[in-house]
């Protein structure tokens, strides 16, 4: 059976906090139950100014879900949509993926695309390098501010701290190669990656982006 990628991001109201972390404790598992999804991580986001712990937007949340074309959507996302003041649904087709979360490899597909590509990273920090780490991310996030093509980007993490990643849209493929290996800021950060040994999990994604609904403001979206 067919399997598709969607990625939701809601813009929250900020008095509904205690609400959306109540929702974060009990609707993973909801998700996980679903009939047709394969995989699901409910997840925090931050503003993509700095990637690091004081990044956190408590405001905006996300769910990826990996599942079957023909499921049903889960009461869970509409439960999110119907209490959130804005939403953004992001349906992808996976290009390729290097590495594993939380023991899995759930994106599997050759997709093709000449349009926007997503591109998403998570790691799992190590404890002993967490400090090394922070102190190289300010380099790469400046150069990622200026790239060209460049849609929108945001931090995304299942805990505020060691459990992080990121969410960036490019106009086409070209645009995000440019940058992941030729920007010298972002070449050194790869070097060290095999250097330093940050990370006790890691995974880089590739996504053709088949469509975008919604309030494009939501995933701070910049047209260049």
């Amino acid at each position: 059976m067919d399997t598709v990628v969607t990625l939701h991001v809601w813009r929250m109201p900020r008095r509904a906090l205690p609400e959306v972390l109540a929702r974060m404790a009990t609707d993973r598992a909801r998700l996980r139950r679903h009939p047709g999804v394969r995989f699901a991580k409910l997840l925090g986001t931050g503003t993509g100014t700095g990637f690091g712990p004081g990044d956190v937007d408590a405001t905006r949340w996300a769910a990826l879900l990996v599942h079957d074309a023909a499921a049903a959507p889960p009461p869970a996302i509409d439960g999110w949509t119907r209490r959130s003041i804005g939403h953004a649904r992001i349906d992808l087709a996976p290009i390729a993926s290097r590495g594993t979360w939380s023991g899995r490899e759930p994106f599997a597909g050759t997709a093709r695309t000449t349009g926007m590509v997503l591109a998403l990273t998570r790691a799992r920090l190590k404890a002993a390098r967490a400090a090394t780490f922070w102190r190289a991310v300010p380099p790469v996030a400046a150069a990622l501010h200026e790239a060209p093509g460049l849609l929108a980007r945001f931090g995304v993490g299942e805990a505020p701290i060691g459990w992080q990643g990121t969410v960036t849209v490019w106009r086409n493929a070209a645009d995000l190669v440019a940058f992941a290996y030729r920007r010298p800021e972002h070449r050194a950060a790869i070097a060290r990656t095999t250097q330093v040994g940050w990370y006790s999990e890691e995974l880089f994604a590739r996504f053709a982006v088949c469509g975008i609904m919604g309030d494009r403001e939501v995933l701070g979206w910049a047209e260049r």
